[in-house]
């Protein structure tokens, strides 16, 4: 087949989900992906991470509970031959074999716009009656440092897929992938120095929080750099590694450098100049997920520059699969049919230990969007927490719209607070009242008693 009512480009998670949701619909669907079905999410990003990350968070919750008998060190091999468990050994017949099954044809190869409505996969053209999707998500953006351009280094996809450890990891940028790989690897014996630009890791976040995963690391052995800016990057004579040299004239060596400084919309290489977008930036898309200017062309996440996110991208994905189906151009907010929560409660959990999870704005972003709030910032201690683990250490904050008395944002940091992200998610995208929130009553002894404790604290 080459005409189709639907072709889909990318079929990672985000693609995958506005595929099934056309073909569900009754379209035919091509899913054109140019690697493995299942992308980035599936091999070399969040499965293959935290399943590098939750062995040794089971083995520091264990020694945080006496009683428990536990050993030193994580058993290497084993760590590893289960994460490429999860990754099916980076086979995605498994992933093929779904997308069949739910009506899908997949096309092998990549694919670039050519015309109105058309799609060329590898000289071979496809033509859709109703829509094309693009959902290529990201790929890492590297710095412009001297030198780095003839080293070897890592990205996320080196760090995540490696089937070793590396004897001295150094890993430039504090983000999510960066702090996340400094700690997996440091508690599987790699010695890591974690290279951060400003004064903590997690800039995007409330600031305790990247106090708080800083304090974390260092405790796992890593040596967190602070105010480093790379200016130069070079091998390091006869030894095989590589040494970053800083503009205040430090210099760290290591075996292995990952560069962990942020990802970019992949957009280059697709045909997007064609429409008057700029190859590697992001395609403006309405909440439909309709791209601006073309009536037939949608995208769903990191392309988009929205929410890079997989479950925030899968849920872009169902609405832009829901648009198509049913020919929405300009729905209600709040329908299957518009990804509204982009703007106001986007989740994220960083699967560090501690971990953060928050939800909707930080307290500068609230401010900053004019609103009147209140913050309250509160210990993460309750008999929940106690008997969690011995010397439990967390924080939690919380931002009011004072106008409406709502939760605009939600922070939590400290072990396993993963959990406690969806109940402050639920209430931001109900906005539901703190006098109201008053009134869901958590179980105790929980963690989750925080709330009891948060809405106290606010005067409750």
């Amino acid at each position: 087949m080459t005409d189709f009512d639907v072709i889909v480009i990318g079929g990672g998670p985000v693609g995958e989900n506005a595929a099934a949701r056309t073909a569900a619909g009754g379209l035919r669907t091509a899913l054109v992906e140019a690697e493995r079905v299942g992308g980035e999410c599936s091999y070399w990003a969040c499965m293959p991470s935290k399943a590098l990350l939750r062995p040794g968070h089971a083995l520091a919750a264990a020694r945080r509970v006496p009683g428990v008998p536990v050993g030193e060190h994580l058993d290497v091999a084993a760590v590893l031959a289960r994460r490429d468990s999860f990754t099916a050994h980076w086979d995605d017949s498994g992933q093929v074999e779904w997308a069949e099954g739910a009506g899908l044809t997949v096309v092998r190869g990549r694919g670039r716009l050519t015309g109105d409505r058309e799609v060329t996969v590898d000289g071979r053209v496809l033509t859709a009656s109703r829509a094309v999707v693009v959902c290529t998500g990201s790929v890492p953006r590297i710095p412009p440092v001297q030198g780095l351009s003839e080293v070897p280094y890592w990205t996320s996809r080196d760090a995540t897929s490696a089937q070793s450890v590396p004897e001295a990891l150094v890993v430039l940028g504090g983000g999510v992938v960066g702090v996340e790989m400094a700690q997996a690897w440091a508690r599987l014996g790699s010695r890591v120095t974690l290279v951060l630009s400003g004064d903590r890791p997690l800039p995007a976040f409330e600031p305790f929080a990247g106090d708080l995963v800083a304090d974390g690391l260092r405790e796992d052995g890593v040596t967190v750099v602070t105010g480093g800016r790379a200016t130069a990057v070079s091998g390091v004579d006869g030894a095989g590694g590589v040494t970053l040299t800083l503009a205040d004239g430090r210099a760290i060596t290591g075996s292995h450098l990952l560069v962990a400084t942020g990802r970019k919309p992949s957009t280059e290489d697709l045909g997007v100049e064609a429409f008057g977008f700029e190859p590697g930036k992001a395609l403006p898309v309405d909440d439909t997920g309709r791209v601006s200017g073309v009536d037939w062309l949608y995208a769903a996440g990191d392309v988009t520059g929205r929410a890079p996110l997989t479950h925030q991208g899968k849920y872009a994905a169902r609405a832009v699969g829901t648009a198509i189906v049913t020919g929405a151009t300009d729905p209600r907010p709040w329908t299957a049919a518009v990804a509204t929560a982009d703007h106001t409660a986007v989740p994220q959990v960083v699967f560090t230990d501690p971990e953060v999870a928050s939800v909707g704005r930080t307290e500068t972003q609230a401010r900053e969007a004019g609103l009147d709030i209140r913050v309250v910032d509160l210990d993460i201690a309750v008999a929940g927490s106690s008997l969690h683990a011995d010397g439990y250490r967390g924080k939690a904050r919380m931002v009011v719209d004072e106008s409406r008395r709502t939760l605009v944002g939600v922070t939590f940091a400290g072990p396993d607070v993963a959990e406690l992200v969806h109940a402050a998610t639920v209430a931001i995208v109900g906005e539901v009242t703190v006098d109201r929130l008053w009134h869901a009553v958590p179980s105790y002894p929980t963690i989750s008693e925080v709330w009891l404790r948060l809405l106290e604290a606010y005067g409750l």
